[in-house]
């Protein structure tokens, strides 16, 4: 009996399978359960993948394209490595295509067609999209022919039509007869015939046919396709040195991945495309001519302003909306209709803190500290502003750091043995360097002045509040998490399962971001976010204690919480 595996790996006499195989590598397995002990334990060891490629395999998941596709390297040799060089050389196109590289992705594609092995539709999809994103369309188009099943077909027509719906109505029909059976084909002919302000007889006749026979201008499918936007690496293609600096990026990765995969188990229809922006604009430019990056039904991210003003602009003219996952500066954001803040913007995150001073009655004598950096600085002066407007009494507002922090609350009047002259001090701030003096003065005095601080200091592990004799610490909402809920503790195991350690503030970010998408996004709207957001006004969270976009293109919901007995308390 000969067998014929989805994935073997022939090297030093031993087979190893990495995927399932076909009915005869079945009916040989269960053969090989009364063989030998010795003979079984050593298919079990044979059944390890290299190591090296392991490596490969990580680094291509982590962006890391360019070490990916050298490791791949080494097992493309068909005669040693037998089905494992194809999957090989298909994670060496896949890095290849994300480096640009394309003439070198598509001989390595073409090298797999007609080879018997268990990614061939995947194998012949990207092959198509190599010869598409190298304008050569016909052949992406034969390339397609040769698609069998799902997703892989409705993917095909989806490429087919971004690609092509820009092309000549002429050239579209001169190849009609030969790709007529290709939905995307059909609809990008019909989108440049029904933009053509005159049309000859012949391609009036070819409009109404394709009318006639149900074909659509735009191609739809009922799939939401979520495109995420990361800079994973510098535009030297190298991986970032330092990865404490940047390790948030991959936090909030993981948190939208793992959601995602999630709703995919309960049978929801969503899918994450992940691209990696490499903090390069002009490489940004090329990226969003990508026919995923244009099919997109929302794009989450890119991060960093020049980046995400570029996006913008882009998901304005495309009409697809765009979500920054974490800044707070949504000034630049808020004529555009398309572009949105998941979190609070600096005047949301002002209102908030305003409106909880004002219903407290704690007083109206308030000082201000803020942090150098720029979302603390504006939202200093922002809330100078308001709080004046409002009739409160700023008795003092300064940039304080982890040095000055300290003198600035004890002139203040927090120190042992004087009057405080201040009813409540806002410390702006999400530094935990700046929170620990703070934090340590306020356990040497007894003082009930309340501090109104970031809910990020809820995570300094430093911090115990349920030690001050007063329950004096405020934290402003910046969709902050709903600790200790059973949503929050089931995502928690389901994050450790995957990651072997428990989710940071930034992953359950990205899970929310998620959430509020898929329940926002309705097929019957297009998957157009806005109608919901709009409509809906405030909505419960799933990790988070919610969110309001009514009339705004930010989190408008944004409290300030007291904690009670451990637990978080929206003020009132």
């Amino acid at each position: 009996m000969q067998m014929n595996p989805s994935f073997q790996i022939k090297k030093n006499g031993l087979i190893l399978i990495e995927s399932s195989a076909n009915s005869q590598t079945a009916r040989m397995r269960k053969t090989l359960l009364v063989l030998s002990f010795i003979f079984s334990t050593a298919l079990a060891i044979a059944q390890q993948l290299p190591p090296a490629y392991i490596k490969a395999k990580s680094d291509l998941e982590a962006k890391e394209y360019m070490l990916a596709k050298e490791g791949f390297s080494s097992f493309l040799n068909e005669a040693y490595y037998g089905v494992l060089s194809y999957y090989a050389a298909f994670h060496t196109a896949e890095a290849a295509l994300q480096l640009t590289q394309v003439p070198q992705a598509i001989e390595l594609l073409a090298s797999l067609k007609g080879k018997d092995w268990g990614k061939s539709d995947e194998a012949t999809y990207l092959l198509a999209l190599a010869y598409f994103q190298n304008n050569q369309l016909v052949a992406g188009l034969q390339s397609l022919k040769g698609l069998t099943r799902e997703p892989f077909l409705s993917k095909g027509y989806r490429a087919t039509f971004e690609y092509l719906k820009n092309s000549s109505p002429s050239f579209l029909i001169t190849h009609l007869a030969e790709f007529q059976e290709n939905q995307g084909f059909t609809a990008a002919l019909a989108y440049g015939l029904h933009r053509k302000s005159i049309m000859s007889a012949s391609e009036r006749n070819t409009l109404n046919q394709l009318i006639q026979s149900g074909t659509q201008s735009e191609l739809k499918d009922k799939v939401l396709d979520v495109v995420l936007i990361l800079p994973f690496t510098t535009s030297s293609e190298q991986a970032i040195s330092n990865l404490e600096s940047s390790n948030f990026i991959f936090e909030l990765y993981q948190g939208i991945s793992l959601e995602v995969a999630s709703l995919k188990a309960q049978g929801e229809a969503i899918q994450l495309h992940t691209f990696d922006s490499k903090r390069d604009l002009n490489y940004l430019n090329f990226l969003v001519k990508d026919p995923t990056i244009l099919a997109a039904d929302v794009i989450i991210g890119p991060i960093y302003a020049e980046e995400s003003e570029l996006i913008s602009a882009f998901a304005e003219a495309q009409q697809i909306p765009f979500i920054h996952p974490l800044s707070n500066l949504g000034d630049r954001f808020e004529k555009n209709q398309y572009s949105y803040l998941f979190r609070p913007s600096l005047n949301s995150l002002a209102e908030g803190i305003v409106q909880a001073l004002k219903t407290q009655n704690m007083g109206n004598k308030v000082a201000v500290g803020y942090s150098a950096s720029s979302r603390d600085e504006q939202l200093g002066l922002l809330l100078q502003n308001k709080l004046k407007t409002e009739g409160f009494d700023l008795l003092k507002i300064q940039q304080v750091d982890s040095k000055s922090v300290a003198s600035f609350l004890q002139n203040l009047g927090l120190q042992i043995g004087k009057q405080p002259a201040i009813n409540q001090v806002i410390l702006l701030s999400d530094d935990p360097a700046l929170a620990q003096p703070v934090f340590s003065l306020m356990e040497s005095i007894t003082t009930n002045v309340p501090l109104l601080v970031m809910d990020s200091w809820l995570g300094f592990n430093f911090s115990n509040y349920e030690m001050l004799e007063f329950s004096n610490f405020y934290f402003i909402s910046n969709n902050t998490p709903r600790f200790h809920s059973e949503s929050v503790e089931t995502f928690r195991e389901l994050y450790y399962e995957k990651h072997l350690q428990f989710p940071s503030t930034n992953a359950l970010l990205g899970a929310e971001l998620v959430h509020m998408v898929f329940t926002n996004a309705e097929f019957a709207n297009d998957f157009d976010l806005r109608p919901s957001l709009n409509q809906k006004g405030y909505q419960p969270g799933r990790l988070s204690w919610g969110f309001n976009f009514q009339k705004v293109n930010n989190n408008s919901y944004s409290p300030v919480f007291k904690l009670e007995g451990g637990e978080l308390i929206p003020l009132r």
